[in-house]
């Protein structure tokens, strides 16, 4: 007996195409349940549905840009023709900044960070919370940062950010807790995925951050570690965890 409650439930994992985001896909789809890949990546995206499907799963992917309203309506709309509704949406995707220092962003950093790791989980959201509130039940859960519980572990904008992940997440769950739909959030810590920083070389902001990252992190965890917890966070054995920010870190956020 399956008793995680995840078995045939519809779930949307964004990001899915590497790291994080598909190791939390394959976990659902060990569990039992239907999973919609979204990512940019479609060669990724493919290969994380081959892998669900060659295990037995069922899988299906989206591949677009979840800031785009058009794209956020097909994963929805995918979703629900395909596994009747929207159980559990993981708002995985997201990019890191340059570390820069709010003196050093530029626009176009700030616009892009914003764009991708606060906008699009809130589009999504947004599109999913009619379908939940139908069924009466939901769990949406976003991957935050370290970064979203100081400001020590990145630059001005991907702190920003995830600071504001962290709001919508504790708003989300105060708002709808009364219609049996949950939000909560992981906070990882460093993690070994193919996410790179592409720091200026003399800029502030790294020097500063890389001082405090460096004497505080612990040791480096793996995707499989952060998608456990996502997974957990989505499941029946987390049936009163609601608004909550969960540092998968080896202790870094106790530091």
């Amino acid at each position: 007996m399956n008793s995680t409650g995840l078995e045939g439930q519809g779930v949307v994992v964004t990001g899915a195409a590497s790291g994080i985001g598909r190791a939390t896909a394959l976990k659902f789809a060990k569990e039992g349940a239907k999973v919609l890949v979204a990512d940019l990546d479609r060669t990724g995206a493919e290969e994380t549905v081959k892998e669900i499907e060659a295990a037995g799963g069922v899988a299906l992917s989206v591949v677009g840009d979840l800031s785009d309203q058009q794209v956020v309506a097909e994963v929805v709309e995918r979703a629900v023709d395909a596994f009747g509704g929207v159980d559990v949406l993981v708002n995985n995707a997201g990019i890191m900044d340059r570390m820069s220092a709010l003196g050093e962003t530029d626009d176009a950093e700030w616009e892009r960070v914003i764009r991708i790791n606060l906008t699009a989980p809130f589009l999504l959201t947004r599109a999913v919370l009619p379908h939940m509130q139908a069924a009466g039940r939901g769990s949406i859960v976003f991957t935050a940062s370290e970064a979203a519980l100081r400001g020590s572990a990145a630059g001005a904008a991907y702190t920003a950010s995830k600071h504001a992940v962290v709001g919508l997440v504790k708003n989300l769950a105060v708002m709808y807790r009364g219609q049996g739909i949950r939000a909560n959030a992981i906070a990882p810590g460093p993690t070994a995925t193919n996410i790179q920083v592409d720091a200026g070389q003399d800029a502030h902001g790294p020097a500063v951050v890389g001082r405090f990252i460096g004497a505080n992190i612990g040791r480096m965890g793996t995707a499989e570690e952060q998608a456990a917890a996502i997974v957990f966070l989505a499941s029946d054995a987390a049936s009163f965890v609601n608004g909550a920010i969960l540092p998968v870190d080896d202790a870094w956020a106790a530091v």
